[in-house]
């Protein structure tokens, strides 16, 4: 399936977004690895959180993958211009990437 650019910034920022969602509920429950006593909606709250911003982050790596083989161009230049025009506008200084791949432990890889 043929994309265009600003498919893949559309599909970067719904990436972000679920990641976003798995960042605050890491913040207000703590890490699901440090034994908290997340009750069972807590968890499979996170563990859905998880798996969307894993299926998206998998979703926009493939389309941008699509998409520089398409164009005949570098996959690194296109990804970064896509996770550049993604970020919401805010302070210049801000170079936090919300927008790395999950492993299979939930960790961002990198």
């Amino acid at each position: 399936m043929a994309h265009t650019f600003e498919e893949l910034v559309e599909k970067q920022q719904v990436a972000n977004e679920a990641h976003a969602k798995v960042l605050a509920l890491r913040d207000t429950h703590g890490a699901p690895t440090h034994g908290s006593g997340w009750s069972e909606t807590q968890t499979t709250t996170y563990e859905t959180a998880w798996r969307a911003w894993r299926d998206l982050a998998r979703d926009v790596q493939s389309a941008v993958t699509e998409f520089a083989r398409e164009q005949g161009v570098p996959r690194s230049d296109v990804e970064a211009d896509v996770k550049a025009r993604a970020q919401p506008p805010g302070p210049e200084d801000d170079t936090t990437d919300t927008t790395d791949t999950p492993d299979a432990d939930g960790d961002p890889e990198g």
